[in-house]
């Protein structure tokens, strides 16, 4: 066929070519085959050097030949065919840029380079797309195989890399179609299957997931430009528009790349029109579609917001379009439609110099964004206030907006989303990061200035009023724009009663003289004075008008007022006025607006401006402290990221002074105790930047700041803050962040060389013993200088001072117990050393003073004594005889100045002796029991290797016994053994025997604590009960005999100090003997109802412990931990929550406590009422996650229905079924056990708890679940309504039901079950009322025979052991002894 008599058409597959079409059409004569395929591409070669581009109409089926082989053929003969068809196509384009421009072309000459041109183009794009498949194929195989090597493998496949060459082909396709080569056809009319193919190619290499990697940016630039020339100059859009919208339905990687092709069609080739056909396509989108397709909905947010970041200018003007969605159901469109309208105000509708129209629309984008902040979706909420963020932080946000954002964040604060909290903290941090009123918002320090600015702006009014009423006004006019102020006055005086006031009306004035007075108050809009002055009016100008006949009413006292303000008195005054020329001239003066009128003006707008501006600043700063009490609650969320965002905040907000922020900062202290890391570094870097980097000239002033900021934290500090704050203090000392300037100056502080308070004196010698624990030799090199300073011979003593003097010296040394693996001896002082004589001297010279701060001094003297002394119990024990000395002498005094009387003791005395008493037993004890023990320890290891050492070759040789014993490690064991055996013996025969110092105590504590009538002192009842409890932790049989007495006090006592003193005491007892107090224990639950919240708080800190600890049986009366939850002490409810939290972690602890739970709360003569019992269920059911325990209980409680006997107990276990996380196995459950629930139905309560159940089962149902959750609901509505409608068909199906339970009543005598099994639980059995009487044994064992139930350890408990009753017969016998871990390691061994 002649190249000048044929037509290409384009095809639409390859195959096509090979088919014969129409006249004169162009088809391929032959494939040529693979090894031919060289020669004639060099045949190729030399008729274009011949002939030129035209060329290709002769050697195109060379070229086809090579597409249809491509798979087959060479590297090399790929990459001579792209480089050889790159010439001709560049040799085209340079021959056609003439071509076009000169004279024109004729037919066969236009034909022909057509053809050539189709050829071209056909051929270049088919070779770039068989090149990129063959890239494609091999970057799948590399995600399979791996990461090494790709390139490699791409440069193996193709011989060359393909990625560095699809550049220059798109370039030169771009240069190509920049041509003007529509006169190539006829009527100058481009083909659409010509455009489609070059932008095809384009879109297919957009469809390669690699294309959105920084390597490919090039080739996107590429195909962008190419793109873009299509849609200038080839009416491209409508087809562009298409092909994204499909691309981003199905392409997830390319929203990126689209935004930027588009971005950059927008600007640099001004198609501004295609943004707005691409968003009308998506806003058309269906709602319902888009919730069905989300990938297609991920596409499009993710493509409409980083096209707002790019373009927002261009994209505002198609908003309109896109407002439907969000009201839509998919969370992420309403997402991107949210962040380009944020978008749009931070880049466009951002600055003062709006216009009325941009404002209007910034404000309808803000109102949006205001209104999503309370969105359905957490998503949307927590992306919301992502945006506000960055609005607040590049100060975009309006300031008459402010307050109501602010309002905004902190409301989301408690929402449910812990994204969403975290996010609502960072916005507040912004505000305050970026607030436009202060660095210091003190609401305190606010609320003083703004009061005087309201009060200078009063005047300033007030004052131009009385210019303006100089003026000639109209008295109507006047009294029209006086009345709203003075009707509101005057409902405020009319509600307050009358007080009485001085007299404002002189005896000798009348009643004109007092109406002019009313006047001119009313002119000067002194509208309270003139108030009150008319109400003295009335009542003494009683028959003189106008003042007579006047009704004390609010209607009566403003037409008084006016009849005064403007009677024919004004006339008389008016004519005063303009005679006299000093009031003519004011008048004159006011009348013509001068500079000095316009001059008052202006002051007036700066005065409002301003108290504006400080009302606007004191608003901000309330609602900072509002987020405070908020925030500070979520300092110990389990996330760890809520926390940090909590720590930050508090850390800015003190920064801006907030007075509230110290608390936060001081509450964040615990924290570092911390397991997560996160936190604890949050911690030490939140009190790094508040602390360590204070703001000074030099660095004694920094120092300086630094110490005055620290001690604030120890102003009414408790004793866990300052071991956190300790804890923290050490970590900076061991990383030599604490600077030297600022340990000197604590020791100048301390020894006064530096003028300081006592208090300040006593928070430095506390802060340099906390730096000691980090490095002991801070305190230890000083140590003759701190007892010189802290304990010196003054008198009066600082007792304060020297308490802290004490712990500080305590800290160089280590207060554990020492390890096997130190050889060393411990740190110790000798007897005779300064510091121990001048404790002992202080403790007995201040024993016969009434101070309250001798006795925490006595303790920790007493405490440092046993810890760093050489014979500890000889001072102690000389302090002891001295102080009783002293009472003794005391006491022979007393008798002998009057000896008819007994003789009497000071009350102070017999307390400190008692104190002192308690303060040594109890560190004899932990002095033995640690430092003699570990010594002794200590002492027989480095005797065996001493012994082991000295041994000869024979005498290592010992028989098979003594070997195996070794291997054992029995010998070390038995050792141990007979240690502890030696300490308890002397614990147990001597320190209370009769030659003993200690043991001479004892009848003096015992008598106090014996007769609480004898000795009424409060703080003597508490030492003597202390006193008590410490003595009875030295000996088990001392301790058994006073466990009667202990607890009849705990009972008993009237003074809740000693109740919660004694608390302590026997949970201390409780892990020291825990045999002894096993059977006291259901007396340590009672004190979790003591009706004194310091005792429930002690309790609760103690049974926490002890149950935590294993250290107590966990029986039903749990329950009465779980009534703290309800506690109205925030802080016990707060204790309650955590005990059940660490609760929670112990296998299936609450699970096996719930049955005990239920049926005590909702007992109707000892449970709680009904709205306590649903907060308390709610919160322990939350911790019921297993789908196996839901079903379980879900089981139980439907059949505990049956044995329910009240309507209340029926709500109350249907609420329990709704609060579980219902599965579709639960419902299963509750559908075979329908018939234990359905009669109950008949109660709404119960009926709209099942309700809720369906709810939520509704929500998470797959679709075949669905039809179960239909026939339950039926169900339900059927048994529900049934019972309305026929009451005696019910009944009579009831009555054998009924009846049933009630023949055989559960028995409150069983077999204990085990709480550790998840199935050991069958039924729940309400327990029976709470009798005083006993019970005789043998009905019990009758009704236990005739009918066995299961029951819990709730219903175990007898009410004997309930009773408060402490007589002989009912004093617990010791029960089955509690065996020690250890003991039952060496029994199983």
């Amino acid at each position: 066929m002649s190249p000048h008599n044929f037509e290409f058409h384009l095809p639409l597959s390859p195959e096509e070519l090979l088919k014969s079409g129409g006249v004169n059409q162009y088809v391929v004569q032959e494939v040529l085959p693979v090894k031919q395929l060289s020669s004639q591409l060099r045949a190729f070669q030399s008729a274009f050097r011949a002939q030129g581009p035209l060329a290709m109409l002769e050697h195109f089926d060379t070229i086809y030949s090579i597409l249809h082989h491509f798979r087959s053929i060479e590297p090399d003969l790929k990459e001579d065919t792209l480089e050889f068809l790159k010439k001709v196509v560049s040799c085209h384009s340079q021959e056609l840029s003439s071509l076009l421009d000169g004279a024109a072309l004729s037919g066969s000459d236009r034909s022909a380079h057509l053809n050539a041109l189709k050829m071209n183009c056909y051929a270049l794009t088919r070779l770039l797309e068989s090149f990129e498949n063959v890239t494609s194929r091999t970057s799948l195989i590399d995600l399979d195989v791996g990461g090494k090597g790709k390139k490699a493998r791409a440069k193996a496949a193709l011989g060359f890399d393909w990625e560095e060459e699809r550049q220059p082909v798109l370039q030169l396709l771009t240069q190509l179609l920049q041509l003007d080569i529509r006169h190539l056809w006829n009527h100058s009319v481009i083909e659409e299957e010509f455009v489609s193919l070059v932008t095809g190619c384009c879109y297919r290499l957009l469809e390669n997931p690699t294309i959105s990697l920084q390597k490919n940016r090039s080739t996107k630039e590429a195909i962008a430009h190419l793109l873009g020339v299509a849609l200038v100059r080839y009416n491209h859009m409508f087809s562009a528009t298409v092909k994204i919208i499909q691309m981003l339905q199905h392409f997830e990687h390319l929203p990126s790349v689209l935004v930027t092709a588009v971005s950059l069609w927008a600007t640099d080739y001004g198609m501004k029109s295609i943004v707005g056909e691409i968003v009308r396509e998506i806003g058309q989108k269906c709602s319902q579609e888009l919730s069905r397709d989300t990938a297609g909905a991920k596409g499009f947010a993710a493509f409409l917001t980083e096209l707002a970041e790019r373009i927002p200018a261009v994209l505002m003007s198609s908003m309109c379009i896109l407002l439907d969605h969000l009201d839509g159901e998919n969370y992420m469109m309403r997402n991107a439609v949210l962040a380009a309208m944020a978008e749009i105000v931070l880049q466009v509708l951002n600055g003062d110099q709006l216009e009325e129209s941009a404002r209007e629309t910034r404000d309808q984008f803000l109102d949006s964004l205001q209104a999503h902040v309370h969105d359905v979706n957490c998503f949307v909420r927590n992306r919301v206030l992502q945006l506000f963020t960055r609005i607040v932080q590049q100060k975009a946000l309006p300031l008459t907006r402010f307050q109501a954002v602010v309002a905004l964040a902190v409301g989301r604060l408690a929402d449910k989303s812990v994204l969403v909290c975290k996010n609502a903290i960072q916005l507040l941090a912004s505000f305050l990061a970026n607030n436009p009123f202060s660095c210091k918002l003190s609401d305190t320090d606010l609320a003083g200035p703004l009061q005087k600015e309201i009060e200078k702006l009063q005047e300033m009014r007030a004052q131009r009023r009385t210019a303006a009423a100089s003026a000639a006004l109209d008295p109507e006019e006047e009294w029209e724009a006086m009345l709203p102020e003075l009707k509101s006055t005057l409902q405020q005086l009319l509600q307050l009663p009358q007080e009485e006031a001085d007299q404002q009306i002189a005896d000798a004035e009348t009643a004109e003289e007092v109406k002019g007075r009313i006047r001119q108050l009313l002119a000067k809009a002194s509208y309270k004075q003139a108030i009150i002055l008319t109400r003295e009016a009335i009542s003494r100008f009683q028959e003189s008008e106008p003042f007579s006949h006047t009704e004390p009413e609010e209607n009566g006292f403003l037409n008084l007022l006016e009849i005064i303000f403007k009677g024919p008195a004004a006339s008389t005054q008016e004519s005063q006025e303009d005679t006299d020329p000093e009031l003519t001239g004011s008048k004159d003066s006011h009348s013509v607006p001068g500079p000095e009128g316009s001059q008052r003006n202006d002051e007036l707008v700066k005065q409002e401006m301003l108290v504006q501006y400080l009302q606007d600043a004191y608003s901000f700063s309330q609602k900072i402290t509002e987020a405070i009490g908020i925030i500070s609650k979520m300092m110990y969320e389990n996330t760890t990221t809520v926390v940090q965002e909590v720590i930050e905040f508090f850390v800015m907000v003190f920064q801006f002074g907030v007075p509230q922020a110290l608390f936060g900062v001081r509450h964040m202290l615990p924290l570092i105790w911390s397991k997560e890391p996160g936190v604890r570094e949050a911690v030490l870097n939140a009190y790094r930047q508040l602390y360590l980097n204070p703001k000074g000239d030099s660095a004694r002033a920094k120092a300086q700041a630094l110490i005055q900021n620290l001690s604030l934290l120890l102003v009414d500090a408790s004793v866990g803050t300052i071991q956190c704050l300790e804890e923290i203090l050490c970590e900076f000392v061991q990383k030599d962040e604490i600077k030297p300037a600022v340990i000197q100056l604590l020791w100048e502080r301390a020894t006064e060389k530096v003028p300081c308070s006592p208090l300040e004196r006593c928070s430095s010698v506390m802060l340099l013993g906390m730096m000691a624990r980090g490095k002991p030799e801070i305190v230890g090199s000083n140590l003759d200088t701190l007892v010189r300073v802290g304990l010196d011979e003054r008198f009066p003593q600082d007792y304060r001072l020297a308490q802290q003097v004490c712990l500080t010296i305590a800290n160089i040394s280590d207060r554990r117990k020492p390890s096997l693996g130190k050889r060393h001896p411990p740190f110790r002082l000798p007897q005779e050393h300064r510091l121990f004589e001048r404790l002992q001297e202080m403790v007995t010279k201040g024993f016969a003073h009434p101070d309250p701060l001798w006795v925490p001094f006595t303790e920790v003297a007493v405490t440092l004594t046993y810890q760093l002394a050489e014979g500890p119990e000889v001072i102690c024990a000389q302090m002891l005889q001295g102080c009783a000395k002293q009472a003794l002498e005391k006491l022979e005094n007393t008798t002998e100045a009057d000896p008819k009387e007994a003789p009497k003791l000071p009350t102070f005395l017999l307390m400190n002796l008692l104190a002192l008493a308690g303060d040594v037993a109890l560190q004899q004890l932990v002095h033995l029991e640690q430092a003699v023990s570990g010594e002794l320890c200590r002492r027989r290891v480095l005797q065996e290797e001493q012994e082991h050492r000295t041994k000869g070759p024979k005498e290592k040789t010992t028989s098979s016994e003594t070997t195996m014993e070794e291997e054992l490690g029995l010998v070390g064991a038995t050792a141990e053994d007979t240690e502890a055996e030696l300490i308890r013996g002397i614990c147990e025969k001597e320190l209370l025997d009769g030659s003993q110092v200690l043991a001479a105590f004892v009848p003096l504590i015992l008598k106090v604590c014996n007769n609480p009538g004898l000795y009424r002192s409060p703080e003597l009842s508490a030492a003597a009960s202390l006193a008590l409890g410490k003595f009875c932790m030295i000996s088990a049989p001392f301790c058994d005999s006073q466990l009667r007495l202990l607890f009849t006090m705990l009972e008993k006592s009237s003074l809740p100090t000693v109740r919660s003193n004694l608390m302590v005491a026997t949970g201390d007892l409780a892990i020291r003997f825990p045999n002894l107090l096993d059977p006291w224990t259901p007396h340590l639950y009672a004190r979790l109802r003591d009706p004194a919240q310091q005792v429930r708080r002690t309790a609760g800190l103690v049974m926490t412990h002890l149950i935590l600890k294993d250290m107590v049986k966990v029986k039903g009366q749990v329950s009465e931990m779980a009534v703290l939850l309800i506690d109205p002490v925030p802080q016990i409810a707060a204790l309650a929550k955590n005990f059940f939290n660490e609760l929670s972690h112990k296998g299936n602890a609450i699970y096996n406590l719930l049955p005990d739970i239920i049926s005590r709360l909702s007992d109707p003569e000892g449970g709680v009422e009904e709205e306590p019992f649903h907060t308390i269920m709610k919160q322990l059911l939350s911790y019921i996650t297993k789908d196996k325990q839901t079903e379980s209980l879900v089981e139980k409680l439907c059949q505990r229905f049956r044995t329910a006997r009240t309507e209340r107990q029926y709500r109350d276990l249907a609420y329990c079924v709704s609060q579980l996380p219902l599965t579709e196995r639960g419902l299963h459950k509750m559908l075979d056990n329908f018939e234990c629930f359905g009669d109950k139905l008949l109660d709404e309560s119960v009926f709209s708890a099942f309700l809720s159940v369906v709810g939520k089962l509704r929500r998470g149902a797959k679709p075949e679940g669905k039809a179960i959750i239909d026939e339950f609901e039926q169900k339900l509505r059927a048994c529900h309504t049934r019972g309305m409608d026929g009451i005696e068909e019910l009944e009579t199906g009831q009555g054998g039901s009924q009846r049933a339970p009630s023949a055989k009543k559960p028995s409150n005598v069983s077999r204990p079950q085990p709480l550790t099994s998840v199935d050991s639980d069958n039924d729940f059995v309400t327990p029976k009322p709470r009798r005083t009487k006993p019970r005789h044994p043998h009905t019990q064992q009758r009704k236990s025979q005739r009918k066995a139930k299961v029951v819990f350890s709730s219903d175990e408990s007898s009410e004997d052991e309930l009773s408060a009753e402490m007589t002989e017969e009912e004093t617990p016998k010791r029960t089955t002894p509690i065996l020690r871990a250890s003991g039952r390691r060496r029994h199983r061994s």
